[in-house]
């Protein structure tokens, strides 16, 4: 009888034990940062890059039980230093530099403020415990938005509009032809492009989309941050017999489309990869791997009203492929891989 009570005391103590640790271990989740900043070169209400990275560290912030996350945005790309140096002498537990163009500078900060930032496409910079770099898997989303173009194209003909000559868009572009071909091998692509760095240009958007839109294309995959709007508006403007679609990326503009041409969006949602970030700031690993975004853990396509069940359907199960290995996508980092495709 008395050992079974002192068998009992024990576990109890022992389930005490192992709950308080649980406990200390979630509160320690979240002990060392108690405040972070991102720095984003245009403003964050631009339904697209700069947008997402705001709201997924408030997302992230608010998940793990940080109130202070400091928004410094519409900052450009000439004048950078100066606003991060602000930013890291207050000493943030993390500073996010939201976009590949800050990926020199803000390690040079982090060295000398001795802040962890977390920048983009530059995996040299990466350093114990001051640097942590993102590299994406974008051509995942692209191939299922390649999927919705490829069945409900009703010309045979979709198009591409990039704004840039970005590693992105054209990993993208890759994407995005390949699950058009898995499902319509015949389908043709026009793709072009509208300038070096015109991410936004709005009006040079607007002007390519419609030369894309007047050779015959029915679906637009539009990348380019503030070009985008352009895009978009030519989409909305186009005069043809049938229905022209657009398919955007990065964010959600399913508020501003009021004549119902947003067919889907390639989204980026950044707020696992800032978790994981903080994480293991806390553990003291931040800094000696990268981080990867891709279908695993924060792109997908939006789903909209527009998109028929059976064609969603195939999207899904493309999605749970690629998540597996089972699927096979190009890699196109630059235009000569792009034109090698599409010939």
């Amino acid at each position: 009888m008395h050992k079974r009570l002192r068998a009992g005391v024990f576990a109890a103590l022992l389930l005490a034990a192992v709950t308080m640790l649980a406990v200390a271990a979630a509160q320690s989740a979240t002990s060392k940062v108690t405040s972070i900043a991102i720095a984003a070169p245009e403003k964050g209400n631009d339904y697209g890059w700069n947008q997402q990275g705001v709201d997924s560290a408030k997302r992230a912030a608010k998940a793990l039980g940080i109130g202070n996350v400091e928004v410094a945005d519409g900052i450009g790309y000439e004048n950078v230093e100066p606003v991060l140096r602000q930013l890291a002498s207050k000493k943030p537990g993390l500073i996010i530099a939201q976009a590949s163009g800050f990926n020199t500078i803000a390690p040079r900060v982090a060295e000398q403020f001795k802040v962890p930032v977390l920048v983009y496409d530059n995996p040299k910079a990466t350093k114990k415990g001051l640097v942590g770099d993102i590299e994406t898997t974008s051509q995942q989303g692209a191939y299922l938005a390649g999927i919705l173009a490829g069945k409900l194209t009703k010309t045979g003909i979709i198009g591409v509009v990039i704004s840039a000559a970005d590693t992105n868009w054209y990993k993208q572009t890759g994407g995005y032809v390949a699950g058009a071909r898995s499902v319509n091998p015949d389908v043709q692509v026009k793709f072009a492009q509208i300038g070096q760095a015109a991410y936004a240009d709005a009006a040079g958007g607007k002007r390519v989309t419609q030369s894309v839109i007047a050779a015959g294309a029915d679906i637009i995959f539009g990348m380019g941050d503030g070009s985008s709007f352009g895009m978009l508006q030519a989409v909305q403007t186009a005069k043809k017999s049938y229905k022209v679609w657009f398919i955007d990326v990065i964010g959600d503009k399913s508020k501003i489309d009021k004549k119902g041409v947003l067919l889907s969006s390639v989204i980026w949602d950044f707020t696992k990869v800032f978790k994981q970030a903080i994480f293991d700031i806390n553990a003291g690993k931040f800094g000696t791997h990268g981080y990867n975004l891709g279908v695993n853990n924060g792109i997908y396509l939006l789903k909209t009203k527009h998109i028929p069940a059976d064609v969603w359907a195939l999207t899904e199960a493309a999605r749970k492929g690629i998540a597996a290995g089972n699927v096979k996508i190009p890699h196109t980092p630059d235009k000569k891989s792009v034109d090698k495709l599409l010939k």
